[in-house]
């Protein structure tokens, strides 16, 4: 007996609506019973990935794309009127802009709440850009909305004149924006559509302008992958006035000044400064007359990020990158103290200095976990009494007056430096009680040497015995047989 087929037909949709929709659609040669159910189904999900396999190049005949297309038109045909809750379109093999919009219409005038499109033209097609349907920017069902394009996405409703009308969604909570350049105008007439936005996500994003406010009451999530204004150049001045916001992921070139940051609700922060080589070396040597660029004047300003941390400073979790760790070097002394902060994350490159560490140490009386993703870094004069890199008479000063109970270590090769830098913190960091050493798998790594891993596991040993705290080297399967279980305690 079919059991399955004796559920309520609510049931047997819901069901459905977890496949993808042209496998639904195969459910109607099952019985009777099956033949109008996946019609009524929520949510569709379409991928034109299921017309390609499994001949290479079979996207590019026209034959195909055309039989995707009237696949798509047959579906919502079927449907009718049928409410739709979340529409997921993957359509990459340059199917013409104006069938995709016809379809996005289709489904916002059918209520659809949640929108996912994953989509490409060819540049023929979108010479100028792909501009959205205007029906996508007076929705008022829309909740949430994710864009992934390979071209260029034009955020902006206009009229046959090409002026522009603005949008209002007074539903949405979620905009997450992922194309090769997106252009959404002035921050100031783009947040507004969205009075209860919560989340938003946008990369790679260009400021429009060089003077920029991200103002939001509604704003708790916010995600910027930026590359300046115009031409990779730094922008002016970057403001934020979002009180309500608890996760704070910025990546961007430096900008001159951060006049308003207002985040005092702001729970977790990822800082990524975007800088050149050349400002590396301005930022190293702000004074050196000798350099010969246009830098200088530019670098002097970057010191105007200690708004942006003093406007973070409630955060109890904060990731930096190593880009980051040499700007703030520039202003590390006037740095906040971060008394809530618990969670400090660190990125480290070879060619990226630590002058910042000890100050950034000093700062936050009250963390408990670090996290050093690369222990290997650029060596400077100033990174002293946080590594063990150069000699120094106060060396270890800025980890004996660190709390911090639990450290990570990702990305470890097994260098002699790399061990030295690690009975450094044992030695120094004067309340740790627990370190986890991770070998991340295709590193290239010293440890697929046996005489190298077994020099190491002895020295791990000596450290347990003169060292309170629990040091252990967590290993990932690629290694030679002797480290092949994976998280390994040695």
């Amino acid at each position: 007996m079919d059991r399955v087929s004796t559920l309520p037909d609510g049931v047997l949709c819901h069901i459905l609506s977890f496949l993808p929709t042209k496998q639904a659609a195969l459910s109607s040669v099952l019985s009777k019973s099956w033949l109008n159910l996946w019609k009524l189904v929520p949510n569709l999900d379409i991928d034109d990935s299921e017309f390609l396999h499994p001949e290479e190049g079979k996207g590019e005949r026209d034959e195909i794309r055309q039989s995707f297309v009237d696949f798509v038109d047959r579906v919502l045909a079927l449907q009718r009127d049928s409410p739709i809750k979340k529409f997921s379109l993957k359509s990459i093999t340059c199917v013409h802009p104006d069938h995709v919009n016809r379809w996005i219409s289709t489904v916002l005038q059918r209520g659809v709440s949640d929108l996912a499109l994953f989509i490409d033209f060819s540049f023929e097609d979108i010479e100028d850009g792909y501009n959205l349907p205007n029906e996508m920017f007076v929705s008022r069902t829309l909740v949430e909305l994710k864009i992934r394009s390979e071209r260029y996405v034009d955020w902006w409703r206009r009229d046959v004149g090409g002026r522009d009308r603005g949008s209002v969604l007074p539903m949405l909570k979620t905009l997450d924006i992922d194309s090769e350049f997106i252009y959404c105008g002035e921050m100031e007439r783009f947040l507004p559509s969205f009075p209860v936005l919560e989340k938003l996500r946008m990369a790679d994003m260009e400021w429009t302008e060089s003077d920029e406010t991200v103002s939001s009451a509604s704003l708790k999530k916010l995600s910027i992958h930026g590359t300046g204004c115009e031409g990779f150049r730094n922008p002016k001045s970057i403001s934020f006035d979002t009180p309500s916001l608890l996760s704070f992921n910025y990546s961007d070139l430096v900008a001159e000044d951060y006049p308003l940051v207002n985040m005092k609700a702001l729970f977790e922060a990822r800082i990524n400064f975007i800088v050149t080589e050349n400002q590396i070396k301005r930022v190293r040597a702000p004074n050196d007359d000798s350099l010969e660029d246009d830098e200088g004047d530019v670098i002097l300003r970057f010191g105007n990020v200690v708004k942006l941390m003093n406007g973070i400073q409630s955060v109890q979790k904060l990731y930096l990158t190593a880009d980051t760790l040499e700007v703030l070097s520039l202003c590390c002394e006037s740095v906040p103290l971060f008394n809530n902060l618990k969670t400090l994350g660190i990125t480290s490159e070879e060619d990226r200095g630590w002058q910042a560490m000890p100050v950034i140490l000093r700062k936050c009386p009250y963390i408990e976990f670090l996290l050093v993703e690369g222990l290997l870094h650029y060596v400077t004069d100033k990174c002293g009494d946080a590594c063990d890199c150069i000699f120094r008479e106060d060396k270890g000063r800025s980890l004996t007056s660190c709390p911090v109970k639990k450290l990570e270590i990702r990305g470890f090769r097994g260098t002699i430096k790399e061990m030295t830098m690690i009975k450094h913190f044992l030695v120094y960091f004067p309340c740790l009680k627990d370190m986890n050493i991770y070998v991340e798998e295709n590193d290239p790594t010293e440890l697929r040497f046996p005489e190298v891993s077994k020099v190491i596991n002895q020295i791990m040993e000596e450290y347990n015995k003169f060292s309170s705290c629990n040091v252990q080297l967590l290993v990932t399967d690629y290694l030679s047989e002797k480290w092949t279980a994976k998280g390994r305690i040695l």
